[in-house]
Parts: structure tokens; sequence; C-alpha cells
């Protein structure tokens, strides 16, 4: 898929992006989905990820986040396998198109690339060599993996996220690119959404967005992203799903009605691209479909 068409596509929409994979397959069970953060139900339950890829696009989903998140050979090397990156990329987006296929469903599949070091530590960001270097094997896997387009997501800094822009545009692929946030459009660094926005416009970003973010504080940042880009917006939002390294993410979940009814609230704001984060799964898409069903 080039830029253009998913610009195209994406103007149709609203659009409806998928759910959690890492927290939901650690509700159903699926333990070694901590691992990498999905990497291990790569390896050792690839069943259980094309189960829940299948499940998200009977729900409604029109585009289907494969199970990349930390497949980059930075993270690979903490269990000792970085040459396992374009292998185990090229599986994630398999088991996504077969989920889609046994659902009965067409869909688009995202490849996700995310921080190099924790998503929640804008602390920890590397020096620029090896953001540049790091993010550029990570991206070229991506690209050969089959995937229609790559989802920069849960960035916390502006200088991450730009380099990661770079190297993602730098493929031919089209690229949406999401910001983790707090209160007031603040990316976790502090820095505001608008200039990290700024930051990632390029060809290539066809989209720039928030994800992994309470639902309360998601209509600020996207104010603050779409005053930053004209681009169109993406939004998907952490339900409650917190850990001890996340507390600004604490809070009561989200019943699936109701987060249904916030995604309707983001597309009035300019989202289109919608779906859920951690501590969502297929009954929240089922809900964002419906109340999206009924606005149209």
């Amino acid at each position: 898929m080039r830029p253009n068409d998913l610009s195209r596509w994406l103007e149709g929409g609203p659009r409806i992006l998928d759910g959690a994979m890492g927290s939901e397959l650690l509700r159903r069970g699926v333990m070694s989905a901590a691992k990498l953060w999905g990497v291990g139900a790569l390896i050792e339950a690839p069943q259980a990820v094309q189960e829940l890829h299948r499940g998200y696009a009977a729900a409604g989903a029109q585009a289907l986040t494969a199970a990349t998140f930390r497949v980059a050979p930075y993270a690979l090397r903490r269990i000792g396998v970085p040459h396992r990156a374009g292998e185990l990329a090229a599986l994630a987006v398999r088991l996504a198109r077969a989920g889609a296929g046994e659902a009965g469903r067409e869909a688009l599949v995202l490849a996700s690339q995310t921080t190099l070091e924790d998503c929640y530590r804008p602390d920890l960001v590397p020096d620029d060599a090896t953001l540049a270097r790091e993010h550029a094997l990570t991206a070229v896997a991506l690209a050969a993996s089959g995937a229609d387009a790559i989802l920069l997501e849960t960035f916390n800094t502006v200088r991450e996220a730009r380099v990661a822009a770079d190297a993602a545009a730098s493929t031919g692929l089209p690229v949406v690119a999401c910001f983790t946030c707090t209160a007031g459009g603040k990316l976790l660094s502090g820095e505001d959404a608008a200039e990290a926005a700024r930051a990632v416009r390029r060809p290539g970003v066809v989209a720039v967005g928030v994800n992994c973010t309470p639902c309360a504080a998601v209509a600020d940042a996207l104010e603050r992203i779409a005053a930053g880009a004209t681009l169109p917006l993406a939004a998907y939002a952490n339900n409650g799903f917190a850990g001890a390294d996340a507390p600004w993410l604490a809070a009561d979940p989200i019943a699936p009605a109701e987060y249904g009814r916030q995604a309707a609230a983001w597309v009035k704001l300019g989202a289109r691209l919608v779906g859920g984060c951690c501590g969502t799964g297929p009954a929240h898409i089922v809900a964002v479909a419906s109340q999206l069903a009924r606005a149209g």
C-alpha cells in the first residue's frame, strides 16, 4: 500500500482500529504475552494471537495491529534473538491476516513500531545515533513483513518520534504516528502534543494521533495534535490498565458502551481512525462500531 492509498481510505472514514493485544491476551490467560509485550505469545502461543485477531475482525475492526510491538532487533537482544526480527514480524502479519480471513472480513494490517526503551519512560530514550540505527533496522523488518502500513505508537518524546517517523516513512509504506499523553495535551516528556505533531509531518505520514492515554485525556491531546498538523487524527485509549510504572493510567475501566460513546466524541474532534489500547477487548470494538454506525 502507498501513502496516498491509506489517505484515501481514511478520507472515507471514520475507520475502526482493533483493540489491545498484550493486555487482552493476559486477561485470557496467555501469560507468555508478558514477555516483551506480545513477543512471547508469537513464539509460544501463535494460535491465541490469531484467535484474538479473528475476534477483533468479527467485532468490526477494519484495521488490525500486528503483534510487532517489541519485535525490534533492539528489544529482541534482551532475549538473545535479534536475528529473528524479520521472521517474527512476518509471522505477526500472517496471523493478523489469517484471523481476518477466519472471520470472513477484509482488514488492513498495520505493523506496530514503538519506542526502543520503556514507552512510559521518556528519561530512558537513547542517543540520536542509536535511535537512527535501531529504528531503521526495525522499519526495514516491518516493511518486509507484508504489512499494509506502519503504526508508530506510544511515543513519549518528540526526539524519538521524529527519528522513528523518518525511518518508517523511508520504507515507502504509509505511516500513522501516535503519542501517549497525560492531561492537557502533554506527552509524557512534558512536551506539547502540537509540537510532537509538527515534528512527524513529512511525506508518507498520513495520520497522527494519541494512544495508551487515559480516556479522559484523549480530547485535550487530539485538540493539541490538530493544532500542530492538518492530518487525519487517530485515537485509541488506555482503559484503566495501569502498572506501577504508569500511575497516571490508573482509572476505573469504562464499560464497552461508554467507551463507544467516547470514541464517537473523538470522531467529532477529527479522529478518522479509532479503536482501543490496553484494557480494551473485542466487546469495546463492537461498541465503537455500533456507535459509528448509528452516527453514520
